[in-house]
Parts: C-alpha cells; sequence; structure tokens
C-alpha cells in the first residue's frame, strides 16, 4: 500500500501545523489517518500503576513506550530490553530528574514526527529487538505510536508497557492474537505497509 497525492499532502500540512514536528529531514513511512485515532485511545491492556507490582508479571522480552513508563520501570528495578523516549510527557517536557534517568545514554536516535512512524522508528525498533543488550531509542519527535509495531513485531510472550494519560500503564502481554490485530490495524495507517513489513523482517500473514 502506498499513499495518494492527496494523504501525502494532509501529512506535509500536519507536520508544517505541530509544534513537535522534528526539524531534521526523515524517512517517510507510515501516518495515522484521523478514522483511526479513537481507536488507539482505549487501552490495549490492563492498566497498572505501581511498577512493581506489573513487573511480577513480565516473563519475557520487556519493551517499553514512553518517558515516565520507562522511568518507573527502572526505579523499580527492571531495565526495558528495548525503550523509546523522547523527552517529553503529554507534549510537555519532563522533568530533569526523569530526562536523566533515562535518556542518558541512547544506543539508537530515531527522527518520527506527531502522529506517523517513519522508516527510522522502526529500524530502530527492529535493531532493539533484535541487540542482546537494553537498547534505549531516543526519539526526535513523538514515539506514541511505536506501541502498534512493538506489538506486532514482540515475540509471544513478551511484553510491551506505554502509557495511558492519566491513568497509569498499560501492560501488553503479546499473544499471537495481539499480533494478529496490530497488524491488521497498521495495514490500516496511510503509506507503504510493505516497507514497513520489509523493515521489521515480519511476513504479515504468518
Amino acid at each position: 500500500m502506498t499513499p495518494d497525492d492527496t494523504s501525502t499532502g494532509d501529512a506535509d500540512r500536519k507536520r508544517a501545523q505541530s509544534d513537535d514536528a522534528p526539524n531534521r529531514d526523515y524517512d517517510q513511512l507510515l501516518v495515522l489517518p484521523d478514522d483511526l485515532r479513537h481507536e488507539l485511545k482505549e487501552p490495549m491492556g490492563p492498566i497498572e500503576t505501581d511498577a512493581e507490582r506489573l513487573l511480577e508479571s513480565v516473563d519475557g522480552p520487556l519493551i517499553a513506550v514512553g518517558d515516565v513508563v520507562t522511568y518507573h520501570l527502572l526505579q523499580a528495578g527492571r531495565v526495558p530490553d528495548v525503550a523509546f523516549v523522547d523527552e517529553r510527557t503529554k507534549r510537555d517536557a519532563v522533568d530533569e530528574e526523569i530526562r536523566d534517568t533515562v535518556a542518558t545514554e541512547p544506543t539508537h536516535e530515531a527522527v518520527n514526527p506527531p502522529a506517523e512512524l517513519s522508516g527510522d522508528v522502526i529500524r530502530a525498533l527492529r535493531e532493539g529487538l533484535d541487540d542482546e543488550e537494553p537498547a534505549t531509542v531516543l526519539v526526535d519527535g513523538e514515539e506514541d505510536l511505536v506501541a502498534v509495531p512493538a506489538i506486532a513485531a514482540a515475540p509471544e510472550g513478551a511484553s510491551v508497557v506505554y502509557g495511558q494519560p492519566d491513568e497509569g500503564m498499560v501492560h501488553v502481554r503479546v499473544t499471537s492474537e495481539h499480533r494478529a490485530e496490530m497488524r491488521d490495524l497498521l495495514e490500516r495507517f496511510d503509506g507503504d505497509v510493505e516497507r514497513l513489513w520489509a523493515l521489521l523482517l515480519l511476513d504479515p500473514d504468518s
């Protein structure tokens, strides 16, 4: 699936209008359509407010999406296998303690505008999942949507944890059903979905 001229123009306008849009060139891949936004507001798993209690049910690889989520997991004693941070929370800068804890020595950097999934961030996700050592991806832009491809690409039994604004941490223990649901959702994004699967080294029908 490739974007038509209209969807590409819409994406360009959205980036120009966003205060959070990165100033650097990037590899545009997928854009979130307006009609999918409401679906992503619903939590994809149970919500937990206590990181230690959440970690009691983690027994596989752990992918964290968001600075505050990553901070709480680190404070509870668990280093995520892959963490995505952008030094922001709810569009505001995180406080100094959180920033210094989660983003001091990133192992990857990626440009990813709001409401998009760039080729940069997808490559960083694939490399992070393949790394033997914990990986931290510092995102220039916004990392909120990375939970979707993370669930689609993570192995069965992995945990993907992301923030639900003003509620807590959403914990998705990945199953084949979760992966299929997220892959179907990604197919509905505007952009080059075939290249997404190639970058993730995935067969969407498997």
